[in-house]
């Protein structure tokens, strides 16, 4: 025997809607089709957005810390530059001039007034001899004379030829750094020139980076501490905020946290000859603000085509779904036309039965009755002669009644033949207000005709048309007070049909008694109707091809519309 998998319960939310309410029934499936549409074309759009953002990210992050480095470089180079033109320059100064030239006050004093004027930055220059005493000098200070012998200016410039300290206040209480080469001439006399530079100018070169507000960049040395300006990380000879591991020549990049708490990427080079390390902190955000940017703006175009996708299918759904409701509502009454119908046919089957089973008992009835009649009439002696004449008068009259009522029964069973001719349908409706004129003067109803003129012919059958509208008709004058209002109106139909429709101003119906109003047997006249007449009507209409229909509100009136075709849909058999 086979078993069912049981259902998961994930599928649960997709599940054929069950309540019993039609409107609940279709406002859950059109939820189920916004939910699965949306999430089948607004998914793949979304993890679109999430890979591109990834890539578009990685190659933004590549490039711009290749800008970095290259910015780095490039100020490092700008730094070294800046130095080794100031070192070269003491250098050649060293070299050109002899030891005696360099000791007169004025040709030193004229060497400084040049390096001022024509490379800028230098703040002083002296002769050292080679026992570390201030020979000559030229500057704002009183320092010659002064003992070098045991500074690192003097032990590291005799050791390797030249030397450039880190920033220091010394005597000129503001930063400074000093640089020394030493020379020894022909003779083997060996001397130093010094001399210190204003950091001012380093600083410009580094402020030269192009940096925004957020952003920094300054000098440290091996120990970490600030040689130059910097806008949020220390103040000059102080430690420096930021761990940085041992720089190397090659641009390295880090990624940290500012002093204001920022995720920042920071950026350090080692300056060449020297123990400076320059350091370049730029925001993650500042950084990234390309990507940022680009990033904002595909999830703008993302959330406003996902926003447009989800209308789209929102508005076809309601569409779809209103077709559904349309197509399930032709089906629904298609069925109920064809439960009616089977109705219908039973029910003729067996009305055609007893009507004539009931037929031959009324014709002996009717027979006997008139044969008593007849013996009364013969008998002049006869006792009661009167009351029995009375008696047998209403037993045939009750008989025509029941014949009447085989006859229709008859008709409803189709054992009536169906005559196709060409008619005007305003003079059948003429021909039936005949039938009932006498009643409507009688209770002084308003007649009202509103036939078009001219109307379309049509092939029907004119006894069987004039039994519907004196069934309409009869039921109209029942539902209406007197002085009461019914109005006829026929038109032409494009096709070539023609419309009719009966209006009152009566009693109307609920929407119960609409829904059963075709039904055979059905009546709301109680003893006093049969409830065929509009069944036979219903039959009529629709073995003609034609349709009927019914609006009717309560206390306020009803209107029966006819439509017939051209031509009729029966065939010779039927016929």
């Amino acid at each position: 025997m086979y078993k069912f998998a049981k259902t998961p319960s994930w599928l649960y939310l997709f599940k054929p809607p069950s309540e019993k309410s039609p409107a609940a029934r279709y406002k859950k499936m059109r939820m189920n089709m916004v939910v699965i549409t949306s999430i089948v074309t607004v998914l793949p759009l979304f993890f679109m957005f999430v890979v591109n953002s990834w890539q578009y990210y990685k190659s933004s992050k590549n490039e711009s810390l290749a800008s970095l480095q290259v910015l780095e470089d490039k100020t490092r180079h700008s730094i070294e530059l800046f130095l080794e033109e100031r070192l070269s320059t003491i250098r050649f100064i060293s070299s050109a001039y002899s030891y005696e030239e360099l000791e007169d006050p004025q040709k030193i004093l004229r060497i400084f007034s040049v390096l001022r004027t024509e490379l800028g930055g230098f703040i002083d220059i002296g002769l050292i001899n080679d026992t570390g005493t201030m020979i000559s000098y030229a500057g704002p200070y009183t320092l010659l004379g002064k003992d070098y012998g045991q500074q690192p200016s003097f032990q590291k410039a005799i050791l390797k030829g030249q030397y450039i300290s880190d920033v220091f206040m010394g005597y000129r209480a503001f930063p400074h750094i000093v640089l020394a080469t030493h020379h020894i001439n022909e003779n083997g006399k060996g001397w130093i020139i010094r001399a210190t530079i204003d950091t001012s100018s380093i600083d410009e070169i580094v402020r030269s980076m192009g940096l925004d507000s957020r952003s920094d960049a300054f000098l440290v040395n091996s120990d970490g501490i600030i040689q130059t300006k910097s806008l949020s990380h220390g103040k000059i000879l102080e430690k420096c905020t930021i761990n940085l591991p041992q720089s190397t020549d090659k641009t390295q990049t880090i990624e940290g946290v500012s002093s204001s708490g920022e995720d920042s990427i920071v950026a350090f080079t080692r300056v060449k000859n020297t123990d400076f390390t320059l350091v370049t902190v730029v925001p993650r955000k500042s950084l990234y603000k390309e990507w940022h940017s680009l990033k904002v703006d595909m999830l703008i175009v993302f959330l406003v085509s996902a926003f447009l996708i989800v209308i789209t299918i929102f508005k076809i759904s309601k569409i779809l779904i209103h077709q559904v409701q349309v197509a399930d509502s032709k089906r629904e009454s298609a069925f109920r036309e064809l439960q009616h119908s089977q109705k219908l046919s039973s029910i003729g089957r067996l009305a055609a039965g007893v009507a004539h089973e009931i037929n031959n008992p009324l014709a002996i009835i009717n027979e006997k009755a008139g044969l008593m009649g007849d013996l009364m009439e013969f008998e002049p002696e006869f006792k009661n002669k009167t009351k029995f004449m009375d008696l047998t008068s209403a037993i045939t009259k009750s008989v025509e009644r029941c014949r009447s009522i085989t006859h229709r029964l008859l008709g409803f069973a189709k054992r009536i033949d169906v005559k196709i001719e060409l008619l005007d349908i305003n003079e059948v409706i003429k021909e039936v207000i005949g039938f009932v004129e006498r009643e409507t003067l009688y209770r002084k109803i308003d007649l009202q005709l509103e036939l078009k003129q001219p109307i379309h012919l049509i092939s029907s059958d004119h006894g069987q048309l004039q039994q519907v509208f004196l069934n309409i008709l009869t039921n109209a004058i029942n539902a209406v007070t007197d002085h009461g209002v019914i109005s006829i109106e026929t038109r032409s139909e494009e096709d070539g049909g023609a419309s009719i429709t009966i209006k009152d101003n009566g009693c109307g119906m609920n929407a119960e008694t609409q829904k059963r109003i075709f039904d055979p047997f059905f009546s709301t006249k109680k003893e006093l109707g049969t409830g065929l007449g509009l069944s036979i009507t219903y039959g009529i209409i629709k073995k003609l091809g034609g349709e009927i229909s019914v609006e009717s509100k309560e206390n306020e009136g009803s209107a029966f519309t006819i439509i017939l075709p051209k031509e009729p849909l029966i065939t010779e058999e039927e016929q």
